[in-house]
């Protein structure tokens, strides 16, 4: 596999030299355009693309992906022909280096990159998590109706792992991070792998902060409205037209969680959703249904509590419980796990921001009354807008 070459010093294939001078103005890259001498206090690193990768692939239509790196980045970059020269501070030019390296990676690899990508990759070089980007990125889980489902951060990563190294798996992060979704394109997957006869999907039936009343209609078309999430994500997944097939035949079942109670669930990949909103005895009725060659996943977001006032999270217990049991694993995203719109990482920031500013909403252990230090009982979850205990849904 083709690399990019850094200026870091000799290495066959590519030219390299690094320079040390002054800093200057930063100057916007013009492709064709030779790099000037770097002033006295910057350093200057050259890039040497294998001739075996397009530019156009690297770069972007109308040199997209380049824009997309200057705007991300006080250094000068300058390309002519295959050689890209970077010009800045030690540190911007180190890391606008190993992305050109990273993204030449990719391309290697046979991915295809754009404006997201790139912008994936910067946060995870300057975080410095010692995982290389183009192997979180091109980590395939499932291909499914012309998509391929892969991680998109390092801790997503860490969180496909897990399951592949553990029988069960938490996964606790705020909205947006794809603990659902990743969990699912697993299960997926181990049913068509046959390493599992089945796939069982559950979440509790609880209002998300609002009174529904009464619903009308079958058991089944009440419960519906909580688990159509878990639909959605399989329609992504499955051809569907064989989700009604699979669902009667029993190899997929979506059902509420307090359908689970007296079951032993063997040969099963067994999700349980909006664990959150679970109570401290529906955690444990829900762990111990696990039977032989079953694997679980357990995903919630502790910042999005719908249960009463007063009643502890099953989700924020078991941290304390489960922690360290061998073939247990704990998975925590952040807000920077967030591959939906840019603003939910945003909003996610401000209200942790707001919760730590007021005190309304930080979790800092548990309390006698069962409810958490920094969460007032007659807030409920602790979100703004809350009118009162929250109701189990009927």
């Amino acid at each position: 596999m083709g690399t990019a070459m850094r200026g870091r010093g000799p290495a066959p294939g590519g030219d390299k030299e690094l320079t040390d001078t002054s800093r200057e103005p930063r100057r916007r890259a013009q492709s064709g355009t030779p790099a000037e001498e770097p002033a006295a206090g910057s350093t200057q690193v050259k890039v040497v693309i294998p001739d075996d990768h397009s530019m156009v692939s690297l770069l972007g239509s109308r040199d997209e992906l380049l824009h997309v790196i200057e705007s991300s980045f006080g250094a000068d970059i300058h390309v002519r022909g295959n050689e890209i020269t970077v010009t800045g501070t030690a540190a911007e030019t180190a890391i606008v280096a190993e992305l050109f390296e990273e993204m030449t990676a990719l391309l290697s690899g046979g991915a295809e990159l754009s404006p997201a990508v790139v912008e994936r990759i910067i946060p995870m070089l300057r975080r410095k998590s010692g995982v290389r980007p183009a192997e979180v990125l091109s980590l395939d889980i499932l291909s499914s109706r012309g998509r391929t489902i892969r991680p998109k951060t390092v801790n997503q990563k860490r969180y496909v792992d897990a399951i592949d190294q553990h029988t069960v798996v938490f996964c606790i992060g705020p909205a947006g991070t794809g603990k659902t979704y990743l969990a699912m394109a697993k299960a997926v997957k181990a049913l068509q792998a046959k390493e599992v006869n089945r796939i069982i999907l559950t979440r509790p039936a609880v209002e998300a902060g609002e009174r529904l009343g009464f619903l009308p209609g079958t058991l089944y078309e009440k419960i519906d409205p909580y688990l159509r999430p878990l639909y959605d994500a399989l329609h992504d997944m499955l051809d569907p037209d064989s989700i009604p097939r699979l669902m009667a035949a029993g190899t997929i079942e979506v059902a509420p969680l307090a359908y689970m109670r007296g079951r032993t669930l063997n040969d099963s990949f067994i999700i349980l959703d909006e664990a959150q909103n679970t109570s401290a005895e529906q955690m444990k009725m829900f762990l111990t249904r696990l039977g032989f060659g079953s694997r679980m996943v357990v995903t919630g977001d502790v910042t999005q509590v719908d249960l009463p006032a007063g009643q502890a999270s099953g989700l924020r217990l078991v941290q304390e419980i489960l922690e360290g049991v061998e073939d247990i694993q704990f998975t925590r995203l952040t807000s920077h796990d967030v591959v939906r719109h840019r603003l939910v990482g945003d909003i996610v920031n401000a209200y942790a921001a707001y919760e730590a500013r007021t005190g309304t909403g930080g979790v800092a252990g548990p309390v006698r009354d069962g409810s958490l230090r920094g969460r007032p009982a007659e807030r409920g979850d602790g979100r703004a807008g809350h009118r009162g205990p929250r109701k189990r849904a009927q």
